[in-house]
């Protein structure tokens, strides 16, 4: 199983090359210390501008899609491929490890972000239809609740029923989906406690890329 190891290890370190915080060193800035303390797209919005965040998107949803595109299929040199590896299982592996990196770089002190642009990412090459129900949840509850962290988990959630809905249906899919949504929730977990506590940073204003936090 080496071909799977050394995927597996590529991708967690691609993964662990959040936008935020290479443009973050071109700019003489670490975005974790400042606003929210997350090395996320919303902070880098909040604290560096729009096209600061533009680019971190770019970065942490590319770096998503081209590890899932192709890295699983990529033969090493002087290593052939497993013959009894089915390649949708090393995608899923290769899938999850990137947006495990992106949360715990360990170029970054294992501090990055949350994964969910990565994750928009993986999806994108893995399963296009689903990005529609995984992003339009997004907006739909960032507008009616202006909770980010809120929205992101149900797109989680959305995730988890459009892939078990999918014609024609897929349980690996499926179970890659709903790992991906329990991640999710997890690396949330600080937002449920804000939002319990009344504390949770609220959208005020909302347009694409351009927001107001209350």
């Amino acid at each position: 199983m080496l071909e799977v190891g050394i995927k597996t290890l590529l991708a967690y370190l691609i993964g662990a090359l959040p936008g935020s915080l290479l443009l973050g060193l071109l700019r003489g800035v670490d975005i974790r210390a400042q606003g929210s303390g997350n090395a996320g797209a919303t902070n880098a919005l909040r604290t560096q501008g729009k096209l600061f965040a533009l680019l971190v998107l770019i970065i942490d949803i590319g770096k998503g899609a081209a590890v899932v595109l192709w890295l699983p299929p990529w033969t090493l040199p002087g290593l052939a491929a497993h013959p009894g590896l089915p390649r949708l299982w090393l995608t899923f592996v290769c899938g999850f490890a990137v947006i495990v990196g992106h949360v715990y770089p360990v170029w970054f002190g294992f501090r990055g972000g949350k994964g969910a642009a990565t994750v928009v990412g993986v999806i994108a090459a893995l399963e296009p239809r689903l990005l529609l129900p995984l992003v339009g949840t997004w907006f739909i509850v960032l507008l009616l609740s202006g909770y980010v962290g809120l929205a992101t988990m149900s797109a989680g959630v959305a995730l988890v029923i459009a892939a078990g809905l999918s014609e024609p249906r897929s349980p690996s899919l499926l179970g890659f989906c709903a790992l991906l949504a329990v991640f999710i929730v997890f690396t949330h977990r600080a937002n449920i406690a804000r939002m319990r506590r009344g504390t949770e940073h609220r959208v005020r204003r909302l347009w694409l890329f351009r927001s107001r936090a209350a």
